[in-house]
């Protein structure tokens, strides 16, 4: 999608020949004035008065407060969406250059003019199950904040990030992460996101693994029944239960059977230990660019899961 690839999350254009092309002299950002041109700085100070300050190559570089982001105006955006800013990429548009008191060149600039071209020329024309990319920008208890262009929040719910549950998006995220979501659908005038849809079906996932295989595995909840073990983000097995056995912990399993009609996966645990570490490259099972369903059971499951995005 060609207005997909034109409003990336903040931070893409950092470092690219284009970007540094235009703040590399007065003469070059009256020219991105001139054609309306994308460019990103790291923001350095937010001020009293909540205006974000960035050091240009050329020029001292200014946006002020009702120019942060989309929503300040109108007050529907709080202020921590500035002052949370401060060391990291916004992209802008160049409004124009002033005059400070000492007669330096001072380039007045909106990163909401480009949040407000991405919502019109991009998030607006989205459907639902179209496949986008994002970036994580914020780890909390209920989900995972991302920017889904131009600095635009969205937010995949904790319940929606996998199929095996997790304690807290921190299991399967890392800030600045890459990622990519499926559009579920909108709500006054956001964006919703889903994620597991991306992560494979249970016997997709399932067809990594053969019974009598020993293999890792996460602890992810110990319940009075038995101890839930996720094998991938997508699919997780039951081992019966241990005294000594937290979540959180890692584990070495082996795999008992593998039941698609009831899709349970038994296992025995071999051994557990604690580690840290951080989450491996997400694996994307669907690479497309939309999907109008979801099935993730086996067909011989009496029980159906299903995402429709029709």
């Amino acid at each position: 999608m060609e207005q997909q690839s034109k409003y990336l999350p903040e931070g893409s254009l950092m470092g690219s020949p284009v970007n540094a092309e235009h703040m590399q002299s007065e003469a070059a950002l009256r020219e991105a004035i001139r054609t309306g041109q994308r460019l990103e700085a790291r923001v350095r100070v937010c001020d009293g008065g909540h205006n974000l300050h960035v050091e240009l190559p050329c020029m001292h570089g200014l946006i002020p407060r009702s120019e942060g982001a989309l929503g300040i105006r109108e007050g529907t955006t709080r202020d921590i969406a500035l002052i949370s800013r401060v060391n990291k990429p916004v992209c802008f548009s160049v409004l124009r250059i002033d005059r400070d008191e000492n007669g330096a060149p001072v380039a007045v600039l909106s990163r909401r003019v480009q949040q407000e071209h991405c919502r019109d020329a991009y998030l607006s024309r989205l459907r639902p199950g179209d496949v986008i990319p994002a970036r994580v920008t914020h780890l909390a208890p209920f989900g995972c904040f991302v920017d889904i262009g131009c600095g635009v929040p969205s937010l995949i719910p904790i319940d929606a990030i996998s199929v095996s549950r997790i304690s807290h998006p921190a299991d399967r995220f890392r800030v600045g992460q890459e990622i990519r979501a499926v559009v579920r659908g909108f709500e006054n005038g956001r964006v919703l996101l889903t994620h597991k849809e991306l992560l494979g079906t249970w016997e997709e996932n399932a067809a990594q693994f053969r019974a009598g295989e020993t293999v890792a595995g996460i602890v992810r909840s110990v319940e009075d029944y038995g101890i839930f073990i996720e094998l991938t983000p997508n699919l997780a097995g039951l081992a019966d239960m241990r005294g000594d056995i937290r979540p959180g912990q890692h584990a070495s399993v082996y795999i008992k059977s593998i039941v698609p009609e009831r899709m349970k996966i038994k296992l025995a645990v071999v051994d557990v230990f604690d580690e840290e570490c951080t989450p491996p490259p997400m694996q994307y099972f669907f690479t497309g660019s939309h999907m109008d369903e979801w099935v993730y059971t086996p067909a011989s499951a009496k029980r159906k899961i299903i995402s429709a995005f029709r």
